[in-house]
């Protein structure tokens, strides 16, 4: 008897070590704010697509088949300020969950349209394996809907889906390699137009500095089937590289605090793409 009294205090208490030496798992999922201001630059007869453009993409669609009818020399060279407000929740270490609205305002020769609200989205990214250390890299999926609002004739749904491969090359995954593929779709509320998809595959690589500075490079190659209004071409399809190049400041837990992302698409003519990402936390575990 007492022996076995003994062994039940002594497992009792390795119980609580081991609970004590476990990692405490926060009570509230990360929430906050993802705000993202985009400023972009885009040639003559095509619209706003590259990596996770869903919302500026959303906005040029509405606004090319607004005013696709009355432009007969095709869409002008534009420029574009888009805002993006999406409140986050990291549901777990795995799956984080997203949707907002985004605003824009676009100057196509004419002088800067007023700021307003261009579209409304929902998404998902989750890990679909996870590889903590082992030789099968992390699988990420992320998929997005878009719409664009007014909900009026000409009105656009984009469906954004991302795969991601990431094969760390170290334990604290502070350095490794990424390749993935994104598929765009998108419909529109007009008999008489339609987009054909648009479909982004590359590769790149990362890494992070101990002060917790992290450096990411994508390059691919898109591929766009074009754009069509009444039997007229709107955007011209095309098989261009792509280059993206991100710079964030994360924290010790691998929240992002800053982050800034340049983009050049090639449509075949350039396209240019600055984004900064400036979360706004309620909850930072």
């Amino acid at each position: 008897m007492g022996l076995l009294g003994l062994t039940m205090s002594a497992g009792a208490a390795f119980a609580v070590d081991d609970e004590e030496d476990a990692p405490a798992k926060p009570a509230v999922p990360n929430i906050y704010l993802d705000l993202r201001t985009i400023y972009a630059t885009i040639p003559a007869g095509t619209l706003g697509i590259g990596f996770g453009n869903t919302s500026l993409s959303a906005a040029f669609q509405a606004l090319a088949i607004r005013r696709g009818a009355a432009l007969p020399n095709g869409l002008p060279a534009a420029r574009a300020v888009a805002v993006d407000l999406p409140m986050t929740v990291d549901v777990s270490d795995r799956v984080s969950l997203y949707g907002g609205v985004s605003g824009s305002a676009t100057n196509i020769g004419g002088g800067w349209s007023a700021f307003d609200i261009t579209s409304w989205n929902i998404g998902v990214q989750a890990d679909l394996h996870q590889q903590n250390g082992g030789k099968i890299p992390t699988i990420t999926l992320q998929s997005t809907l878009t719409q664009s609002v007014p909900n009026e004739q000409g009105m656009t749904n984009s469906f954004n889906n991302i795969v991601e491969f990431d094969y760390a090359l170290d334990e604290d995954e502070t350095r490794g390699w990424l390749a993935g593929l994104q598929y765009t779709t998108a419909t529109i509320a007009s008999p008489f137009a339609s987009v054909r998809p648009n479909r982004i595959l590359y590769a790149g690589g990362y890494y992070q500095w101990p002060s917790n500075w992290k450096f990411t490079g994508r390059l691919g190659v898109q591929s766009f089937g074009g754009a069509q209004l009444a039997g007229r071409t709107l955007a011209e399809s095309f098989t261009q590289p792509i280059l993206r190049l991100d710079l964030d400041r994360m924290d010790d837990n691998d929240n992002r605090l800053f982050g800034i992302t340049a983009q050049i698409a090639w449509m075949p003519k350039p396209a240019y793409q600055v984004t900064l990402r400036t979360p706004l936390y309620a909850v930072r575990n």
